[in-house]
This record gives C-alpha cells, sequence and structure tokens, in this order.
C-alpha cells in the first residue's frame, strides 16, 4: 500500500511555511494530509509557528509565547521567503503569504476542501504553558467536533509531539484521537515499543538512515511509521524501500510525482 504523503508546514519548499497560501498549495496539489505545529500565544490562542522566536520567519523578535494575537497579527509571515511575491507598489502584500495562520484559520480552510485531508497538529515543548497546549488544542478540536473522529469525516486529526509527556496527556483528555511520537534519537524503550499513549512512530529521515534496525523493531512491535522530513530523491526512494505509512515533506508534489500521482 502507498504511504500518505503530508506537506511539511504546507507546500514550505515553494512557499513561506505555515502560510494559508502554502497549505492551499498542498491541498490542491493532492496531498493526503498536512503537517503543522502550534504554539500558544500569551492571550491563549493557538498559532501556526514552528519556531519559539519571531526572528527567522517574521520581521517581530522575541519569543511567541509573549506576544498577544493581535500584536503577532501586525507582522509580516511571509516576505522573507523567496516564494512570497513582492508587494506591487501601493497594494499590500498578498495576506495569504504574509499574514499569521492561526489553527482555527487552517481548519476552517481544511474543512473548505471538501475532500478528505489529514491534519498532524505538533504541539511544541518546551513551553511556559506546559499542559495548556493539549488542554486548548482538545477544546478547539471539540469545538470543531473534531476530537471523536468518525468513519466517514472527511478531515481526521492527529496530534505529534517529541515529548512523551505531552502525547501522554493528549491520549488521556482526547482518547479517540490518533498520536505520533515524533523521534531524533534512538527510544528508550525496548524493541521498538513507543511509550503509553503513543500509537505512531515518526522519527526523523537522519534516524533512520544511521540505525537501519529501527524501522523493522518499530513496525515488529506493531507500530505504524511516519519519517520526517523527506525532501531528496534519494531520501524518499529509501522510505519507499524500507514500506514506510507516511511521508512527511516539504516538496509534497515531487513525493506525489513520484508515487505516480
Amino acid at each position: 500500500m502507498a504511504p500518505l504523503v503530508f506537506a511539511h508546514r504546507g507546500s514550505s519548499a515553494d512557499l513561506p511555511e505555515h502560510t494559508l497560501a502554502a497549505y492551499l498549495r498542498a491541498i490542491d496539489e493532492g496531498v493526503d494530509g498536512l503537517e503543522c505545529d502550534v504554539r500558544l500565544t500569551r492571550d491563549g490562542h493557538l498559532v501556526c509557528v514552528h519556531d519559539r522566536r519571531l526572528d527567522r520567519t517574521s520581521n517581530g523578535t522575541g519569543r511567541v509565547s509573549t506576544r498577544t494575537l493581535v500584536e503577532l497579527e501586525a507582522l509580516d509571515f511571509g516576505s522573507w521567503h523567496p516564494g512570497c511575491p513582492p508587494a506591487d507598489g501601493a497594494e499590500p502584500p498578498d495576506a495569504t503569504h504574509t499574514r499569521l495562520l492561526t489553527l482555527e484559520r487552517l481548519l476552517d480552510a481544511v474543512l473548505a476542501a471538501e475532500r478528505p485531508v489529514r491534519l498532524l497538529i505538533e504541539t511544541k515543548h518546551p513551553s511556559r504553558y506546559g499542559p495548556q497546549v493539549e488542554r486548548r488544542l482538545v477544546a478547539l478540536l471539540r469545538r470543531y467536533g473534531l476530537a471523536e473522529p468518525g468513519a466517514d469525516d472527511p478531515v481526521r486529526i492527529t496530534v505529534m509531539s517529541f515529548s512523551p509527556l505531552a502525547v501522554r496527556r493528549l491520549h488521556e483528555l482526547a482518547p479517540a484521537l490518533p498520536t505520533v511520537l515524533l523521534m531524533d534519537a534512538l527510544p528508550r524503550w525496548p524493541r521498538g515499543r513507543l511509550p503509553a499513549g503513543a500509537r505512531i512512530a515518526a522519527p526523523g529521515i537522519a534516524l533512520v538512515r544511521a540505525r537501519p534496525r529501527l524501522l523493522p523493531a518499530l513496525r515488529a512491535a506493531g507500530h505504524q511509521v511516519y519519517v520526517w522530513t523527506v525532501n531528496e530523491p534519494d531520501d524518499l526512494q529509501f522510505v519507499l524501500d524500507a514500506g514506510v505509512d507516511g511521508i512527511i515533506t516539504d516538496r509534497p508534489a515531487h513525493a506525489l510525482a513520484r508515487l505516480g500521482r
């Protein structure tokens, strides 16, 4: 069975990561799913930003967690990227390429796609807000009717984290949601078994290349395996040969083309 293809922060090789434009491009390209990171603002909103600090992906500075949503909305989150169209004279920049993306706006866009889309949501830790990140996330998903997936639901949510504690907490808050443990080092748990609450393993491509016994061990323990971030042709062929269940990539169109889709 062919693996699922997930757009890592949207089609982020071509467009600014975590912008609405990047996610809409990925949906148009035909991905199976999208991946996003979420952080809490000072006033309790979930926003799609990877880094703890604003410096790399916006024209702001400082930590995301110290800013309110209104303050973050005033920043430009896209002009740093070569794929962001320049402002045309008096015309303002295209907001879909530069505006902060909240998780609510992303959920609205995914629901509006009117086709099956999986959404991988990574909760970022460590965070000054600790368990509030998962609590706010589950509350928002319940409001959208997405915390208890049904067989016919077009939008399916899976929650991920590098923190085993966060994964376990999420599983306790919303037992019906699939959970993924992200991995950038060999796990401490024996024989490929994941800790309580984690259903799917997601090692990085560097780890699975360095530790060839890892994928067979995870599969033997009964876990599905997603691999991130698979961008290069050789890495894509490697994970396809390994028979992984999901590919997380900045270049989803290339992965889909390789799969003949």
